[in-house]
């Protein structure tokens, strides 16, 4: 499993790679695709608006369905669409082409606030 240190993650199980014009791109975290496996149909709310923790969608995998959370405040201002004819993308390449959403964050202080890769390794085990 990979965890790339220019991320930030969530409880939820989600990456947040807040990049310099201050959108943050958001996916789930190449732990998360593991546990849930083959992903079947990812469904995304474009032009969100939300607390941390509102729901922006769900993904579905062979053996669950998921809800998606932001992992700041903010609003959805794209979404991966590509994952609407490919949504194993997300199992592929979960830090890269298989992002979710990209969003602007109400406060880009909040997505420091996140855990570190170590705190995210430590938090699922994998740091052992």
């Amino acid at each position: 499993m990979t965890f790339p240190d220019d991320c930030r993650y969530t409880n939820e199980h989600e990456w947040v790679r807040l990049g310099d014009d201050g959108i943050a791109t958001v996916g789930i975290t190449d732990y998360a695709q593991q546990e849930l496996g083959d992903i079947v149909f990812v469904e995304l709310e474009e032009d969100f608006e939300g607390d941390a923790e509102g729901i922006f969608g769900t993904i579905e995998a062979v053996k669950t369905v998921s809800d998606l959370f932001l992992p700041v405040a903010g609003t959805v201002t794209a979404i991966n669409e590509a994952l609407d004819a490919a949504p194993e993308t997300v199992n592929q390449d979960p830090y890269g082409e298989g992002w979710l959403i990209k969003m602007e964050p109400s406060d880009a202080s909040e997505v420091d606030a996140l855990m570190d890769a170590a705190a995210y390794k430590h938090m699922i085990g994998a740091d052992a």
